[in-house]
């Protein structure tokens, strides 16, 4: 089961609310398999969880997995899930704003639903439980996010855009950042944007550039200054129309106009950054 990463075109952020979160609004579309986990799943006496991949790290097969934690929400309301072996390929990078654990874990709950352990219903009501970025994992599609991640609409068709996804491989926990953001007290009210129809990716990439921003981005920079300095490289690649922060970084994207502008950009950037996660990609509008 794929567990695509997640990318926010735009993170419009509200101030903290007395329970110490916030409300947002943001355009989420999901990457190619160039750009996701994996999570297999089958029948076994008894549960287990290995991790594989190029990013797999030890210290990612604790309790607080999403896929784990995902089976403990299961079992915490009664649902009868059997044993498991689970194997989790890692290729989104960690604590990267790409949300790679909560696709991890909307996987999962796909995985449930097809092994008709879970009804969609319920998949919904534990993903919402399990954190602000998983209910829009678990439905994996281009869509708005809204009120604290929790209300997730889909969008109407919109075209695949053209994406290099980069990680300058320093982690940006979510936390800091959105401290650093209530430090900063630049925050207002939000109010939703309109999203218009867009026929083909030029269209859209102008109104994200003109109408949508990243509020994020300056508090994530001043913890962790190199995001400044891929935003500056994306921008310089030939036939970049967009460069932003994604959720809250350190991984950034750069949206082009065409796949082949993409794929000379690509070829530029790696061969600057060699030690860079790069992963070109297609972001699927529906």
């Amino acid at each position: 089961m794929l567990a695509p990463a997640k990318i926010n075109l735009f993170l419009h952020v509200g101030p903290a609310k007395d329970n110490g979160r916030h409300d947002l609004d943001s355009l989420v579309m999901f990457a190619g398999p160039e750009a996701s986990d994996r999570v297999e799943a089958r029948r076994a006496s008894a549960l287990s969880l290995t991790l594989d991949g190029p990013l797999a790290a030890p210290e990612l097969a604790t309790t607080d997995n999403l896929v784990l934690r995902t089976l403990s929400a299961c079992a915490s309301r009664g649902l009868r899930v059997p044993p498991m072996a689970i194997v989790l390929h890692k290729y989104i990078p960690v604590a990267a704003g790409l949300g790679g654990g909560s696709a991890d874990a909307g996987a999962m709950l796909r995985q449930l639903v097809k092994l008709g352990t879970l009804t969609d219903q319920i998949a919904w009501t534990l993903a919402a439980s399990l954190g602000g970025d998983v209910p829009a994992a678990y439905l994996a599609q281009a869509c708005r996010m809204q009120g604290e991640g929790q209300i997730v609409r889909r969008t109407p068709k919109l075209p695949d855009l053209p994406t290099l996804l980069v990680n300058p491989g320093l982690p940006c926990p979510t936390g800091p950042v959105f401290q650093a953001f209530d430090e900063q007290a630049g925050a207002s009210d939000i109010t939703a944007l309109d999203l218009p129809a867009f026929d083909h990716p030029p269209e859209m990439i102008a109104w994200l550039r003109g109408n949508s921003r990243n509020d994020l981005e300056a508090p994530a920079i001043e913890l962790v200054p190199e995001i400044r300095n891929v935003l500056d490289a994306l921008s310089e690649l030939s036939g970049c129309a967009l460069s932003r922060m994604s959720g809250s970084g350190a991984s950034c994207f750069a949206l082009f106009e065409t796949r082949s502008a993409l794929v000379s950009a690509t070829d530029a950037l790696k061969s600057r950054h060699p030690n860079w996660w790069i992963a070109p990609t297609l972001l699927k509008g529906g």
